[in-house]
């Protein structure tokens, strides 16, 4: 069995217990996604489980984007560091997430904690949706322009929800 089998197994083995956690009654949390869209991230968790090693995703066409980001206009939190594929962007495709996103680990490396999937802002044209979600922006994107953006938190638990912008748990150092 490889590596690669393992993480996905043990991935698919994590992810039922985040999906059944309850969010702290203070939390102003985005709307829940179905359950079984857990399911429907199985690709996502298989793609990207390499990446948790970051020189992966390196390799693979990532590219750090920026500093690490976090809301300084409400407080909600932060987003990390941004690694972005720009043959990805506008990618639909569970198995493609345009971005990575990731925090310092307390071993001075990178720790996946989340991905993104990012499609440019067409004027006129409504923001896309997946896994019934719809994409929050538009934004703009340092080196990229307007953009609509969709995160999933399938590496780091966000009280506040798995498809919300920002994570309060994930600090910029």
């Amino acid at each position: 069995m490889s590596l690669r089998s393992r993480t996905a197994g043990a991935v698919l083995a994590l992810a039922v217990p985040f999906a059944l956690a309850a969010v702290p009654a203070d939390a102003a949390p985005v709307p829940e996604a179905d359950p079984f869209v857990w399911t429907d991230l199985t690709p996502t968790y298989t793609a990207t489980a390499d990446y948790q090693y970051e020189p992966f995703a390196v390799t693979d066409g990532y590219a750090p984007l920026g500093g690490c980001a976090r809301d300084t206009a409400t407080g909600e939190g932060g987003a990390g560091h941004h690694y972005v594929n720009p043959a990805q962007i506008g990618s639909l495709d569970p198995a493609a997430p345009a971005g990575l996103l990731y925090e310092a680990d307390d071993d001075g490396g990178r720790a996946l904690v989340g991905v993104e999937w990012i499609v440019r802002a067409v004027p006129g044209a409504a923001a896309p949706t997946l896994f019934g979600q719809t994409f929050q922006g538009p934004a703009n994107l340092d080196g990229v322009g307007s953009v609509y953006t969709l995160h999933a938190w399938i590496w780091k638990d966000n009280p506040r929800g798995l498809f919300a912008p920002w994570n309060p748990t994930v600090a910029c150092a």
